[in-house]
């Protein structure tokens, strides 16, 4: 009887660190994936950034820009101490119907300062200088169907 316990425990021990052994795997595997993914997202990020949001605002081209921002999209913020707070379909508006950085000649310079993923969300720090302003962005992003679009935008005008 004791024998046949001790072969039930030695059995269940080695059923529980296989079981665990397996588990330390499946995650390491988890974790190698998720970096691959991590990096692709990254990229499609500072794409849509780069080719989208940086092309559509210094060109005026809201169709460019709106191809980005998901619908419901609101835009929140102070510039010059003053509140700011738009939908994305006004804040595009905006955007078609005032001279484009381009168009005015002036200095225009967009930039990428961090952008962290975390699953299908992602935040992006931007800095933008345009016209007399230097802005600094945080854009929220979600995967929505193999797609990362802009969900949420803050932003304030930190020239001193």
């Amino acid at each position: 009887m004791k024998l046949q316990k001790s072969k039930l425990l030695v059995s269940k021990v080695i059923l529980v660190i296989t079981l665990v052994l397996y588990s330390v795997q499946s995650i390491k595997a988890q974790n190698n994936n998720t970096m691959k993914n991590h990096n692709s997202d990254t990229e499609a990020i500072t794409d849509a950034i780069e080719n989208y949001y940086f092309k559509g605002i210094y060109e005026g081209d809201a169709i460019l820009l709106e191809s980005i921002f998901y619908p419901g999209t609101l835009v929140y913020g102070d510039v010059n101490g003053q509140p700011y707070f738009k939908t994305a379909d006004l804040y595009l508006n905006g955007v078609k119907n005032r001279q484009s950085p381009k168009d005015s000649g002036k200095p225009y310079k967009g930039e990428i300062l961090n952008i962290k993923v975390v699953n299908s969300i992602a935040m992006a720090e931007i800095n933008l200088k345009m016209y007399e302003f230097n802005y600094r962005d945080f854009l929220s992003f979600h995967k929505i169907n193999g797609k990362w679009f802009i969900v949420n935008k803050m932003l304030t005008n930190v020239s001193e």
